[in-house]
């Protein structure tokens, strides 16, 4: 009977001890790891994802065509779920459950990674990159979460502080989805006008499929509105924009957060946007193609793809390298808990966003700040500053 006891606590420990191995290395093989994304390749934010992922890709299959990473080539494995979060949900199920990914990377939409989060970590599935960035990507356990950039919100505070000082505003406005991605812009910029002593004036809210904005342009130039913060999808963004501009207001700033700064929204033709300002954590690589660095990687793309590069291939190539040399580090015996600790060993200049990622052990590779303008139809940096230097 004893001898019955002691197998079955072997047997139970031997078979808790299995469990949490492959638990732990899930989306790993001694050939393979495989890395999931959940987008938006179709929705109103697809000008942020789309080239991300080519790009990202572009990345891998480098990193494969030397030979993989400690043997094993990266697959990207890649689901569009069309900024609806029931069907990112959907996604990130079938990526975690039936792909079996290892880490994911380029999740899109503030709304969507909240519904992940517990879904990965629950796999203990790293969430490197999101393309988002919303202060909830690093608040509670951040054991599974990396992103790389500063916040919507600091974003936003940065860019109302600067252009209140430039023109003299006294009167700060939003107009947003009223999503976790929108409120973020809207909290930026209400509670910098109240740390600055300005007025929050106005703001109006929008669905993310809406198009016509004159009744909410009229209201918002009634109120006096100096300074209005966007958190809208991109073509939105254009469009608002445009309506102001169409409607004579032009006494007013516009300001979005990093959501705002696309290559689709500078290139407008006939100067749409020309004027409109957006705060990034990193610098437009247009006006940056004399660096051999980012030239040679802007014909990389063209070539490859038979397209010009823009901004979403800039996110991509960023997180991806970030996940190509975490895995580089992790070493042979690559596990959930080796890539975190290869993960906070990340530290490089991302020639091609212009900055310098950490990650740390607080898992964010920068807190820093660009503010950017439309002029000439490409993005034009007008100031930066890190997060911590905000007034």
């Amino acid at each position: 009977m004893k001898n019955a006891v002691t197998k079955s606590i072997l047997a139970a420990a031997f078979a808790l001890g299995m469990g949490s191995a492959a638990h732990a290395t899930q989306g790993v093989t001694d050939t393979e790891v495989v890395i999931g994304s959940n987008g938006d390749l179709s929705g109103i934010f697809a000008a942020f994802n789309v080239g991300a992922i080519k790009a990202a890709q572009q990345v891998f299959d480098e990193a494969n065509a030397n030979g993989g990473i400690h043997g094993r080539r990266i697959r990207l494995v890649v689901e569009d779920h069309g900024y609806q979060v029931p069907k990112a949900v959907q996604n990130f199920n079938k990526l975690l459950n039936s792909d079996r990914v290892f880490a994911m990377i380029l999740n899109l939409g503030t709304p969507h990674n909240l519904a992940g989060f517990p879904l990965m970590e629950s796999k203990q599935v790293a969430n490197v990159s999101p393309l988002t960035a919303a202060r909830q990507m690093l608040e509670g356990d951040i054991t599974y979460k990396y992103t790389a950039f500063s916040s919507y919100y600091d974003q936003i505070r940065a860019a109302v502080t600067m252009l209140a000082e430039e023109n003299n505003a006294q009167n700060i406005c939003a107009m947003y989805i009223p999503s976790d991605f929108g409120l973020e812009v809207h909290e930026g910029a209400k509670d910098q006008a109240e740390r600055l002593g300005l007025t929050y004036k106005d703001e109006t809210t929008h669905r993310p499929d809406e198009q016509d904005f004159v009744g909410s342009i009229q209201k918002l130039r009634d109120s006096g509105c100096d300074i209005v913060a966007t958190g809208l999808g991109v073509r939105q963004t254009i469009v608002a924009f445009g309506t102001a501009k169409r409607l004579g207001w032009t006494d007013v700033s516009f300001v979005g957060s990093s959501a705002g700064m696309n290559t689709a929204v500078a290139k407008v033709p006939e100067g749409v946007t020309e004027g409109y300002y957006a705060a990034a954590g990193w610098s437009d690589f247009e006006n940056r193609l004399d660096n051999p660095e980012v030239k040679a990687w802007a014909d990389a793309y063209q070539a490859a793809h038979g397209e010009p590069v823009g901004t979403a291939a800039q996110l991509g190539y960023g997180a991806a390298r970030s996940v190509v040399m975490a895995l580089e580090a992790a070493g042979p015996d690559l596990t959930a808990d080796s890539f975190r600790q290869a993960m906070e060993g990340v530290k490089y200049h991302d020639a091609i966003n212009d900055v310098d990622l950490d990650y740390g052990t607080d898992h964010q590779g920068s807190s820093l700040i660009v503010i950017s303008k439309v002029e000439g139809g490409k993005w034009v940096e007008v100031g930066r500053l890190d997060e911590s230097e905000i007034k």
